[in-house]
């Protein structure tokens, strides 16, 4: 499947912004859809994860209670919200999907098959 990120941008901290990865060429349909970040000179972060069919998510410690990730189905979209805002949010942002991924490996970069481009964000003070 391919993958359209977008929605990243400058903001305040404190303030909110909302993320979307776009498919095209097939539905989310059997995908497990996940955000990552990274920053230069340091490894990808794992952010937020969603199973398209339960709806199951998976967020990492760091955003946990400040990120929600969800579907839109009618969109074939999957959002992530991202409230309070901290500098240390700022990142690029990449979506990543796979339909074979098992839950243990939902964390990790190297399971997903297919990536968008990333889409920056940037929190200021």
């Amino acid at each position: 499947v391919q993958l359209q990120a977008s929605g990243g941008g400058l903001v305040q901290v404190g303030g909110s912004l909302t993320l979307s990865c776009a498919a095209s060429g097939r539905t989310f349909s059997g995908y497990t859809v996940a955000w990552f970040r990274q920053t230069p000179g340091k490894e990808r972060e794992f952010v937020a994860g969603i199973k398209w069919n339960s709806r199951h998510t998976y967020y990492a410690d760091s955003v946990k209670g400040r990120a929600t990730i969800s579907r839109v189905s009618a969109e074939n979209l999957v959002n992530l919200q991202m409230n309070s805002l901290r500098l240390e949010d700022t990142a690029v942002y990449s979506c990543a999907a796979s339909r074979t991924i098992i839950q243990s490996s939902i964390r990790i970069p190297s399971a997903y098959n297919d990536w968008g481009q990333g889409t920056l964000v940037t929190v200021s003070s």
